[in-house]
């Protein structure tokens, strides 16, 4: 895979998710830091760091990227989230806007 069709994601903790753009591009916050006109860190460099995202709520977000992109070309599975993150990954996915 080339490296302009993926978008790193990297946490508080300073993990680094590698995964395919059209999988970020769920999340409006970070379609629009990838797209925006100008000379943003974001569009030049292919990354974008969240220092109030943990890295066990940041790969629960890439895993939803990719199912969110399954249930839209038509496979209905169920997306599981437990109980104990429910509340932190409410609050991203709403920064998000996923």
């Amino acid at each position: 895979m080339r490296k302009e069709d993926t978008v790193k994601l990297i946490s508080a903790e300073g993990f680094e998710f590698v995964i395919d753009k059209k999988a970020a591009m769920v999340s409006q916050t970070i379609r629009n830091m990838l797209t925006s006109p100008g000379s943003f860190a974001e569009t030049q460099h292919g990354e974008v760091t969240f220092p109030e995202i943990s890295t066990i709520i940041l790969e629960k977000i890439c895993q939803y990227f990719y199912w969110s992109l399954q249930y839209a070309s038509g496979k209905e599975t169920e997306f599981h989230i437990e109980p104990e993150l429910t509340l932190e990954l409410m609050m991203a996915a709403n920064y998000l806007h996923t």
